[in-house]
């Protein structure tokens, strides 16, 4: 494989490695070496969730092909546990045909979630060492209220009937998200919201939606008894 271009957001207390091209391919560490090795580690795991995609990746053999080409600062965020900044690149332009392969990547990190989520049911999930840890009907709505959240940061809008059930909820979620990335891909999402909020560029969004989907779907298989 080629060599991966990586960029590094750096917190005070930890550090991720995200992928620039592979959206959702981000692990963390506590500092750099760390997080670049959790991501190289991650590698075959994440060639895995993204196959239905066919977009051709491989894992790389060694950890050198990781090469890190940007250095972020990160905040509280990043701290707590989530990347939080923006990579140049991800504030560029986007074509038709860049559009489509991100929008594969996404759509496979959704199906690789409800599959963790499918296979767990009616499981119970193991508890972190003090009994911490959602069970999967929260870890479920915590990613249903994200990916509302997420919408919105993109600037879209979500309309649906009061009362619509989770999975129902999750579908439109999802419709309005592919409508609102291809508007936004288009320019005809304004930059800003109306109170003067910053927009999550269109690579931004599919790279952080991605990432919190398999970070859930893998933490779902790695808890399940």
């Amino acid at each position: 494989m080629d060599k991966v271009m990586v960029y590094i957001e750096i917190g005070k207390t930890r550090s991720f490695a995200g992928a620039l091209e592979w959206p959702g391919w981000c692990r963390s560490g506590r500092e750099e070496p760390a997080a670049l090795q959790s991501l190289f580690d991650y590698g075959p795991r994440y060639a895995r969730a993204i196959q239905t995609a066919r977009q051709g990746f491989a894992p790389p053999l060694e950890i050198a092909t990781l090469t890190v080409v940007e250095r972020l600062p990160g905040g509280g965020g990043t701290d707590f546990g989530a990347p939080e900044q923006v990579p140049s690149g991800d504030a560029q332009p986007i074509t038709a045909d860049e559009l489509l392969r991100q929008t594969a990547l996404l759509r496979a990190c959704w199906e690789t979630f409800d599959a963790a989520a499918s296979a767990a049911s009616g499981s119970e999930l193991r508890k972190g060492p003090r009994g911490g840890g959602r069970d999967l009907e929260k870890i479920f709505e915590h990613v249903q209220m994200a990916e509302v959240a997420y919408l919105g940061r993109l600037g879209g809008k979500l309309e649906v009937p009061s009362g619509t059930g989770a999975e129902l909820m999750m579908h439109a979620t999802r419709n309005a998200i592919l409508q609102t990335l291809e508007r936004a891909a288009q320019g005809v999402v304004p930059a800003a919201g109306p109170r003067g909020g910053k927009h999550w560029p269109v690579r931004y969004f599919v790279r952080r939606s991605s990432w919190h989907l398999l970070d859930h779907a893998w933490e779902i298989e790695d808890r399940r008894l």
